[in-house]
């Protein structure tokens, strides 16, 4: 029997997004020890999805979550607030969370999905710095246009 009305996307752009994920080179955002891959950024949303990489002794500095956010551990173990999250442990902070540093205490790399930016401070110098869609956009950008630049010659 046929549908009463056409359910078709109006807009090409409306499809499933793969992030291939195992084909993503991983990407310096800022902190040694620290990488990326970003899987998908709504701009529409303010959503995001990344996978986060971190060496041991990575500290992620204080922060608040202007927006939902999830974590899934992959592999490793990381401190966060009073609270060891392990291997194959969720997490969900609510919208306003505000937390000390997240510190890696083996190498770990989680899978972290947002609803919004989430903004780092210091007590003493107040907002450092934030990270959102917008600010992963830019990461991705300068990621690709230095993996095109041409390689200097060795000798």
């Amino acid at each position: 029997m046929a549908l009463p009305q056409d359910i078709s996307p109006v807009n090409s752009e409306l499809m499933d997004g793969l992030a291939a994920a195992s084909q993503m080179e991983w990407m310096d955002y800022g902190q040694p020890g620290g990488k990326i891959k970003i899987l998908w950024l709504g701009a529409e949303s303010g959503r995001w999805a990344v996978l986060f990489k971190w060496d041991k002794g990575f500290v992620a500095p204080q922060h608040k979550h202007l927006s939902a956010a999830f974590a899934f551990i992959l592999k490793g173990k990381l401190q966060v607030r009073d609270g060891i999250l392990d291997e194959g442990d969720f997490v969900y902070e609510p919208n306003g969370m505000v937390h000390g540093a997240t510190t890696a205490l083996e190498d770990t790399e989680y899978l972290f999905m947002c609803d919004g930016p989430v903004l780092f401070f210091e007590e003493d110098e107040g907002f450092t710095s934030y990270l959102g869609w917008e600010e992963l956009e830019r990461i991705r950008q300068a990621h690709e246009a230095a993996s095109e630049m041409p390689q200097a010659a060795t000798a």
